[in-house]
């Protein structure tokens, strides 16, 4: 890899971006580097992933790139139900991802997925987003939004939402794979606008969180994190999520007490899980436990009522 294009961003380096062993992220997600004049791809062909104005890999390469970061991630809160704050510096962040077997929640992500975009070239802008309502929900959700010949383009690879590639922050703009769409829309925030995600179900749009565009730094997420991990509000204190995707492409969500399964062209199934489902299904997804993690997250599972 060009060391010029290596360093970018990394003089001045406040996320750290430096720390990340790129090669062995890129082995993880199982994508090649990006070539001058080409992909990381012979199948690709040269003109699929031409490189950017300002020298990045290019749209085509940032999409192979986060569909390959969701398949080999999934999203999972086990850290938070067992209350623990899991770190969001991104030394800690790849030991657990790359060398512990294990994925986490929109922090990590984040973290992880755009320091490696830094690292390729990219310009990359880090955003908080609100799930539920503004003024009464925090800004705590992470997502990176990335600039490609002056286009600015959403990745969302922490959410668990089975978006399949980023989309394009524009009134109207769409993204639409495995079955499902998803739209962005420009919406009034107060005083301010802010940018929300829809996911297209039967019965219309159906918005999933709000991206707002003031500048993040580290400090940030340390304070988002130890909220969503922490606070007895926190929705991940007691409910355990799961979601990645399958080797046959489906999608599945999984929390304590079910599994539900999205695939294209077949009607969404939602099944119970079984007496001693729930291990299998972490093993499918990705999740591996520690014996000591295992043990202690079925504790508290049982202290916790299967949700509605």
């Amino acid at each position: 890899m060009d060391e010029r294009r290596s360093t970018v961003a990394i003089a001045h380096d406040p996320w750290n971006v430096g720390d990340l062993d790129l090669a062995a992220y890129l082995e993880r997600v199982g994508v090649g580097e990006p070539r001058e004049g080409g992909g990381g791809s012979d199948r690709e062909g040269p003109d699929r992933e031409r490189r950017d104005a300002a020298g990045s890999p290019g749209a085509a390469y940032l999409e192979r790139l986060y569909g390959a970061h969701i398949r080999a991630f999934p999203f999972e809160t086990v850290d938070a139900l067992l209350g623990r704050a899991p770190a969001v510096d991104l030394r800690e962040v790849q030991e657990k991802f790359l060398g512990g077997g294990r994925g986490g929640y929109c922090f990590e992500h984040g973290v992880l997925f755009s320091a490696a975009l830094e690292r390729l070239g990219y310009e990359v802008h880090r955003r908080l987003g609100t799930v539920g309502p503004p003024g009464e929900n925090a800004r705590t959700h992470l997502l990176v939004e990335v600039v490609v010949d002056g286009r600015r383009l959403l990745a969302d690879p922490g959410f668990g939402s089975g978006m399949r590639r980023p989309v394009e922050l524009r009134d109207g703009a769409r993204s639409t794979g495995g079955g499902m769409t998803f739209g962005v829309a420009r919406v009034p925030q107060g005083r301010s606008w802010g940018w929300e995600l829809r996911k297209l179900r039967d019965g219309g749009w159906d918005g999933l969180h709000v991206t707002h565009e003031s500048e993040v730094y580290p400090v940030d997420l340390v304070a988002g994190n130890h909220f969503v991990a922490t606070h007895p509000d926190s929705v991940f204190r007691t409910l355990l999520v799961v979601t990645g995707f399958l080797p046959d492409g489906s999608h599945a969500s999984l929390t304590q007490g079910s599994v539900t399964l999205r695939a294209p062209g077949t009607p969404t199934r939602h099944e119970a899980l079984a007496p001693g489902g729930l291990d299998p299904w972490l093993e499918r997804l990705g999740v591996r436990l520690s014996e000591e993690d295992r043990v202690l997250l079925h504790a508290r599972l049982a202290e916790l009522p299967s949700p509605a």
